[in-house]
């Protein structure tokens, strides 16, 4: 058995348990084979023979080399937490010795605050479809559901017809970890959203029984990476010049709701984060936006 095979060998029993005991989603697995892939081939190209053979300074040494190419240190501390994942499992499954990394602290993460959208800008992007087309009239419904909503793409991409409740005013989703939830759309949205079902959504389906709510010209539900092109080209119509992708809208989504009184558990509810922690970095754009107001307009700043 080669070096290379004992280490997939490894990988192999480590993906079926995030497959089939933790039930992680496809897109989760995928980053972390990404992530161990090159933390392991780093490995063979040092001669490391074995993983019983590993040593704290080859983990802080494969992390130096990540970031003299240029990696972030957002990305540094998710490697740092897969490499630790990973070991943490051989050990408890003693198909590793001992393991270096459990108390290695993760890299310092930068205060790194999401791009937020003004309501200039928002309402820019979402007057930039032209409705009175089935295209137009769908890709209007998407942004306005959207930033109405503040779902996630691949949330959006996976909305059936029988997820909306346009008459109670709101939709059902499902999200990370198979967590369904219900989200309020707000009534652009449900205007937007019956315009779309009442005349372009019949023309873009056909005779096609596809449940999806959002349909291709080709009559097929829609991919992630379709929606962020989708998303990337109206916001370059709208002259959006600050650096943006769909997810933006979903912090825009969030920051607004702040701004204007919303409280910070209700917010995490229709996010679906599982952590308070992840929705309370909305607090610091905020307070970011306040310094900037007072600046701007306190005689005395």
């Amino acid at each position: 058995m080669t070096e290379t095979s004992r280490f997939d060998a490894l990988l192999d029993i480590f993906f079926n348990h995030l497959r089939l005991e933790r039930g992680l989603q496809p897109n989760t697995v995928n980053s972390y084979h990404a992530d161990l892939s090159d933390f392991l081939g780093f490995l063979e190209n040092r001669g490391i023979p074995s993983l019983n053979d590993l040593r704290r300074e080859h983990i802080t040494d494969f992390l130096f080399a990540e970031k003299k190419r240029g990696m972030s240190v957002a990305t540094l501390s998710r490697r740092l937490v897969a490499i630790k994942v990973f070991l943490r499992f051989l050990s408890g499954e003693a198909l590793l010795a001992r393991n270096v990394a459990e108390s290695m602290d993760s890299p310092r993460l930068e205060k790194i605050l999401p791009s937020v959208l003004t309501q200039s800008e928002v309402d820019r992007l979402l007057r930039a479809p032209d409705p009175r087309t089935p295209i137009g009239s769908r890709d209007r419904a998407i942004l306005e559901t959207l930033y109405a909503t503040g779902l996630r793409v691949s949330e959006l991409a996976s909305l059936k017809l029988s997820d909306l409740r346009l008459d109670e005013g709101y939709v059902r989703c499902v999200g990370k970890g198979a967590k369904e939830r219900v989200v309020p759309l707000g009534g652009r949205a449900v205007e937007s959203l019956r315009a779309y079902l009442d005349s372009g959504r019949p023309q873009l389906a056909g005779h096609s029984l596809t449940p999806e709510l959002f349909l291709t010209r080709r009559r097929k539900p829609f991919t992630r990476q379709g929606l962020w092109k989708l998303v990337r080209k109206y916001a370059r119509k709208a002259r959006i010049t600050r650096p943006f992708s769909p997810h933006t809208l979903r912090h825009s989504f969030a920051s607004h709701l702040l701004a204007h009184g919303a409280p910070l558990r209700v917010i995490q509810e229709m996010l679906g984060h599982a952590d308070i922690a992840t929705t309370q970095v909305y607090t610091h754009v905020d307070r970011t936006r306040l310094t900037q107001v007072h600046r701007r307009h306190h005689p005395r700043a």
